[in-house]
């Protein structure tokens, strides 16, 4: 069995080794994509933003997007006060297929926040001693503390959807986590953390644009990597093993939030609107904050 791992992304192959060359099938039509091809087909440039039933035909403007999202960063700062004066902890793990944003999301959220009692968790692969200790023990000894706010850009999560799906842990393996993990959730719930679960969801076209758009970008090319290429291969094995994993971890007190992402502006705002309206921190605005927008966040698999 490989122990690799979703986390061990080999960044010594640089972009162009190994298959370029992807056969899908997309809402029933057979689909090849040389993703080395730098101009972009046609039919994924058209296709990508509404892809996945996403229900809006343009992207948020801009300046609206920047105006709202200074606003909610600023009362994210007054979340975070609140949470240093009251010893309050927050958890948030955010989980979703490549290039549905997350790393952009967590890099949003936290922007303003003080670092020292904000973290990110992005963890590699596992040592030779974390791969024989308890499955969970190495994302356990990241929760938060007093007066944190910690995000985990992918989580004990690889191990319902990344691992089982390309043969990175036995199926027993993938059993017994989904066996343990509503316990465990129950456990963190239980002592008071504010913790939340966010799967940003990313229709197939869409990802295939942001696969493209990281392979021939100076700038983000080592995001790309051999996984992505296997994994987009892997879309509906993907999808099955998405939906046993709410089927067996969402739970009411522990649910999952899904936000639709193939805008990252919209998706991003939802996000952090969710988290300001779930908490009671010293003078919340919410006037400020507004409304959620009910056709881009809903709770749990029937959202989907």
């Amino acid at each position: 069995m490989n122990e690799l791992g979703k986390d061990s992304k080999k960044t010594s192959q640089r972009p162009g080794q190994g298959k370029s060359t992807l056969k899908l099938k997309i809402d029933g039509k057979k689909r090849s994509f040389n993703i080395d091809d730098p101009k972009l087909p046609v039919w994924i440039e058209d296709g990508a933003l509404e892809s996945g039933d996403f229900p809006y035909t343009e992207k948020m403007p801009k300046d609206e997007y920047a105006e709202t999202l200074e606003k909610l960063q600023i009362e994210l700062v007054k979340l975070q006060y609140w949470l240093q004066d009251t010893g309050g902890r927050v958890m948030a793990v955010f989980e979703g297929r490549d290039a549905a944003g997350k790393g952009g999301t967590i890099f949003n959220l936290r922007q303003y926040m003080n670092p020292r009692s904000a973290r990110n968790v992005a963890l590699p692969k596992p040592s030779e001693t974390e791969r024989g200790q308890w499955y969970f023990q190495r994302y356990v000894s990241h929760f938060p503390t007093t007066g944190e706010f910690v995000t985990f850009d992918r989580s004990w999560y690889n191990r319902a959807g990344v691992e089982p799906v390309l043969g990175f842990c036995t199926p027993e393996q993938h059993e017994t986590f989904l066996e343990e993990t509503p316990g465990l959730e129950r456990m963190v719930v239980a002592d008071d953390i504010h913790f939340f679960k966010f799967w940003l969801d990313i229709g197939q076209i869409m990802q295939l644009k942001r696969f493209h758009d990281r392979r021939h970008s100076p700038l983000k090319n080592w995001k790309f990597s051999p996984i992505d290429i296997m994994g987009a291969e892997k879309w509906d094995d993907y999808t099955k093993a998405r939906d046993q994993m709410f089927a067996r971890t969402h739970t009411p007190y522990a649910p999952w939030t899904i936000v639709r992402s193939n805008d990252k502006r919209r998706a991003r705002h939802a996000v952090i609107r969710r988290i300001l309206l779930s908490l009671p921190y010293k003078g919340r605005d919410l006037d400020l904050i507004g409304n959620e927008d009910a056709l881009i966040i809903g709770s749990g698999p029937g959202f989907l």
